[in-house]
């Protein structure tokens, strides 16, 4: 059944449904990742904060929509992940928590290996669609943001700078683009729904909007007030049959 019927059901029968349960299978946007900084003189590390991750504000939006309805949020984001390794931990982090609907989001990490690596993702995203279909849950694939098209203004020091530049290099040069066409190919063959959010991306960058500025890091991660777009268009998308 659809996710939001599934809400709804529970809230007009709060003593009879079972709570509905949604997880987010993803890399470091998904878990909830923004800036970058340098820990120590050699070690990276990312600044987190849940609160401003896009599944709290699908949360924060279903709880407006259906007050009187609990839902369980599964965030199985991990920063630095890729398809093949949220497929290895599929079973663990979500179909043990026998989710109604799985959002899933990869492809920022998975093209840095490059148009040899495309069968891989593309291979991985497929078979955790199967797996999540085969289990009985409604699955959406969820197009990232883009990542920086420049070198900001705002990227200081030669490791953010060399991050940066081959950050710019996978998108500038449709290997990101790619990877998702793959995706969303493999979603099509499958019956799986697509929020392509990055489509809206590539609008706004149509329109004069510098995109590499809606960036946190300047990079990679969209800033706070960007995730709110990734839980706008879920929203639109759960409501669709």
């Amino acid at each position: 059944m659809n996710i939001m019927k599934l809400i709804a059901a529970k809230g007009k029968d709060r003593f009879g449904s079972r709570i509905p349960t949604i997880a987010f299978l993803g890399d470091s946007v998904t878990q909830g990742c923004f800036d970058i900084y340098m820990k120590t003189e050699t070690e990276l590390e990312t600044y987190f904060n849940k609160n401003c991750a896009y599944h709290n504000y699908v949360a924060q939006m279903l709880t407006v929509l259906f007050p009187e309805a609990p839902v369980t949020i599964i965030n199985a984001g991990i920063s630095g992940d890729t398809a093949p390794g949220g497929l290895k931990r599929l079973e663990r982090d979500v179909l043990s928590y026998k989710p109604d609907l799985t959002v899933v989001c990869f492809g920022l990490n998975d093209c840095g290996k490059g148009m040899d690596a495309i069968d891989e993702y593309a291979n991985a995203m497929k078979e955790i669609f199967s797996r999540l279909k085969a289990a009985g849950g409604e699955v959406i694939l969820m197009t990232p943001n883009m990542m920086n098209t420049k070198i900001s203004c705002h990227t200081h020091g030669e490791l953010f700078t060399n991050i940066a530049k081959w950050c710019m290099k996978n998108q500038n040069e449709g290997v990101l683009e790619a990877y998702l066409e793959a995706a969303k190919l493999a979603a099509t063959e499958q019956g799986v729904k697509i929020c392509d959010v990055y489509a809206k991306w590539k609008a706004m960058e149509a329109h004069g909007v510098d995109v590499t500025e809606l960036l946190a890091n300047k990079i990679n991660h969209p800033s706070e007030e960007m995730n709110r777009l990734f839980a706008y268009s879920l929203i639109e998308t759960m409501f669709s049959e």
